[in-house]
């Protein structure tokens, strides 16, 4: 008897065989190809690299083919080519070798445990500056938070263009694609590494495994931003009517009306004259108005009477005797206690000699 979640769980260090010729002894019935554009700053690069490429494909008998002319790369297989998922790989390798990942890195993804996922993220934000800025923000100062998602999910991550290039395991791949596409949405991308991080260590306990890891992984809550604030003047759209607005008066409708129009010249010009004979004497009667209010007198305000103060009795007496005994004592002399006790001092001081 074996328990079932045995059977359902990969064991450590388990590989799938390699896939040799034995497997296909004849090889494929048609012949495969792929192809792909490359910009113009690549050129050099791949020139010199090109070699590097050959070879590594040729292990797999897959040609390949560099054209400086239409700035173009192309792969294809041979009657000796023996796996049908090496032109697969082959294409996927000069895919990120025009998205400037170099040869080192992009000929990782020719072995059997390694796959690659080229990210779009030109198409997520409407703004420039505001992609530009969370481009930045995936990258982190100096590089620091793309070093850091490269250790936590064992992938080699390229950020060029609007495009991000992973090459890595394929667990490590879905867990940077979620990282790329939420770090566009406006998520930090520091709340995705400290959630892998707790992951990591949770991996490690194997009665843990099997469990949910919910209650251990942080919850983050987004902040609500305040309410726009709503205009002060707002437009209320008027109710649809079928009928056409009606159409403003001219100026000789205006003067048809008040009996303006029949009038001759001489009268239009006197009764315009009258108009602003009427606004001078106006004005002229506002300002005299204001020039007199400086002759206007204030108010005057009424005088109050003040109760007579109580006044209170002077002591004459007592005052004569204060001056009195001021007169007797001297300026900083001793008080009478003060002179007695010395003077008995000083004769008990005699008295001892």
């Amino acid at each position: 008897t074996v328990d079932e979640s045995e059977l359902l769980t990969v064991p450590d260090g388990w590989k799938e065989p390699a896939f040799t010729r034995e497997d296909n002894p004849k090889g494929l019935l048609e012949e495969s190809s792929f192809a792909t554009l490359f910009p113009k700053y690549r050129e050099a690069y791949l020139k010199e690299c090109w070699p590097l490429v050959q070879k590594a494909l040729g292990e797999h008998y897959v040609n390949a083919v560099l054209d400086l002319i239409e700035g173009s790369m192309t792969v294809t297989t041979t009657k000796k080519t023996f796996d049908p998922y090496a032109i697969i790989r082959a294409r996927d390798l000069i895919k990120l070798l025009a998205r400037s990942v170099p040869f080192e890195q992009a000929v990782r993804i020719l072995q059997d445990d390694v796959a690659c996922d080229i990210i779009k993220i030109g198409s997520l934000v409407r703004k420039r500056e505001t992609f530009v800025k969370r481009r930045a923000r995936l990258l982190g100062p100096k590089g620091s938070t793309l070093k850091a998602l490269e250790l936590l999910t064992n992938c080699y991550i390229m950020v060029q263009g609007n495009t991000v290039s992973a090459l890595g395991p394929f667990s490590g791949l879905k867990e940077v694609r979620k990282v790329v596409l939420d770090t566009m949405k406006n998520i930090h991308p520091i709340y995705n590494i400290k959630t892998l991080m707790i992951k990591r260590e949770l991996a490690k306990d194997p009665e843990l495994r099997t469990q949910s890891w919910e209650r251990f992984l942080p919850k983050f809550k987004r902040k609500n931003l305040k309410k726009r604030k709503e205009p002060k003047k707002k437009n209320t759209k008027k109710e649809y009517t079928p009928f056409p607005p009606p159409q403003p008066e001219s100026q000789i409708d205006k003067e048809l009306a008040s009996g303006e129009y029949f009038l001759k010249e001489r009268q239009k010009k006197r009764k315009q004259m009258e108009e602003i004979k009427a606004k001078q004497a106006d004005a002229v009667k506002r300002r005299q108005e204001e020039r007199n209010k400086a002759f206007i007198p204030p108010k005057e305000k009424t005088a109050v009477k003040k109760k007579a103060s109580t006044e209170k009795k002077i002591d004459i007496e007592a005052i004569k005797e204060k001056v009195k005994n001021a007169k007797k004592k001297k300026l900083g002399a001793l008080p009478e206690e003060e002179v007695k006790l010395k003077m008995a001092a000083d004769e008990k001081k005699k008295k001892k000699k």
